[in-house]
């Protein structure tokens, strides 16, 4: 294992999280909008009386409201239609979508149930490993379905056709300035979000809120932490460590170098790292602060992996050529190598952090499917 470790790097934080010390003003995902925006339509649809505010439920269940920035009813064309258009505000993170016109134009079909798709400014998916279709609209599966359940508030889509098309005007333009053409997403943005909010990630406050939470966590006698790197891995760690409290639950983002740092400060004795294909290929490589401006997926890393865990050359091949960390672990999926690759990549990222930590704390990694639901990987052992 000593001849895979790479050097360890906490590359600098963006330029614009340095500037602001204070707490930071969360803000809301392109999904919770279009999923707004699609409510706001299809009410006035409904009701005839274009809607001026509408309210939604967040994946978490809380329940938000957001002003309609416009909402137009054509009673005319036919089938009846209308449009609704609500400004995403994403607070104080520094997100390319900030201020843009989420557009929802919805009517009626003759087939029950809900037709959605994407319009003008949302982008079209045209490689595999992202979650979903190639050739269709990249809206991710937590914003499809808070679209439907926005929707399923106003009518029953068991026995009513609904047709939800999302459109981003100036769309294709903001994705100039994100990575979608690489991952090949082309012709827009996409409409992402796990949680509907927007949290400043990329910010100082975010990085002193994952360390603040890991000092919480030790000063209430728990020993263990529990570094998630969202809402998803965190719901697979409470189904693996059910015993744990809650506090133990620390979702770190991209700052596992610091959340590790302030675990050993703070004298908590075990740290059990739980994230998907991409970030865990990051610490592999050594990288410790992961926020995408500051590194990539090392695909060569993938490769090496495949290789160790029996992979034929073909597979090697195409897990280093894959087009992201998902699509890598899709390959060893379908090549039946899951397990093996896995567990080989969750132990090289436990020798990462045990190096990076020193010896005064225990150290354990689990790899889990992109649904969140369940472990498929570990490096063999638990703490907790």
């Amino acid at each position: 294992m000593a001849d895979h470790l790479p050097p360890l790097r906490e590359p600098d934080l963006p330029r614009t999280a340095k500037v602001r010390p204070t707490a930071l003003r969360t803000g809301w995902t392109t999904g919770a909008c279009a999923a707004a925006a699609a409510k706001a339509a299809l009410t006035a649809l409904v009701t005839g009386v274009p809607a001026v505010e509408v309210e939604i439920g967040l994946p978490a269940g809380r329940r938000v409201r957001f002003p309609v920035a416009r909402c137009d009813l054509d009673a005319v064309v036919r089938p009846a239609q209308a449009e609704a258009v609500v400004v995403k505000d994403a607070g104080d993170d520094p997100d390319v979508t900030h201020g843009a016109e989420l557009t929802a134009t919805v009517a009626w079909c003759e087939v029950p149930g809900l037709a959605l798709e994407g319009g003008p400014g949302v982008g079209t998916v045209t490689k595999p490993g992202l979650g979903l279709p190639v050739g269709g609209p990249a809206i991710n599966d937590t914003p499809r379905r808070m679209i439907g359940e926005a929707v399923g508030e106003v009518v029953d889509v068991a026995t009513v056709g609904v047709r939800v098309v999302i459109s981003v005007p100036g769309g294709e333009i903001m994705a100039r300035r994100t990575t979608n053409r690489r991952l090949g997403i082309l012709g827009g943005i996409s409409i992402l979000g796990t949680t509907g909010i927007v949290r400043p990630f990329s910010t100082a406050s975010w990085r002193a809120s994952v360390v603040q939470a890991v000092r919480v966590t030790a000063a209430q006698g728990e020993r263990t932490v529990v570094l998630c790197t969202g809402g998803r891995t965190e719901r697979a760690a409470r189904t693996l460590l059910p015993t744990l409290p809650e506090v133990c639950f620390v979702e770190v983002g991209d700052f596992t170098g610091a959340a590790v740092t302030a675990a050993v400060a703070d004298g908590l004795t075990g740290v059990v790292f739980v994230g998907m294909a991409g970030k865990l290929a990051k610490l592999a490589a050594g990288v410790l602060m992961t926020h995408y401006t500051r590194s990539k997926v090392d695909l060569s890393l993938l490769g090496a992996v495949t290789a160790e865990a029996g992979g034929n050359e073909r597979l090697v091949a195409a897990v280093s050529t894959a087009n992201t960390g998902r699509h890598a672990y899709e390959l060893w999926e379908a090549a039946g190598l899951l397990g093996a690759a896995g567990d080989l990549l969750c132990h090289r990222v436990r020798a990462v952090l045990r190096r990076f930590a020193g010896d005064a704390v225990a150290v354990d990694v689990a790899l889990v499917d992109f649904a969140g639901s369940r472990v498929v990987a570990s490096s063999g052992r638990w703490v907790a």
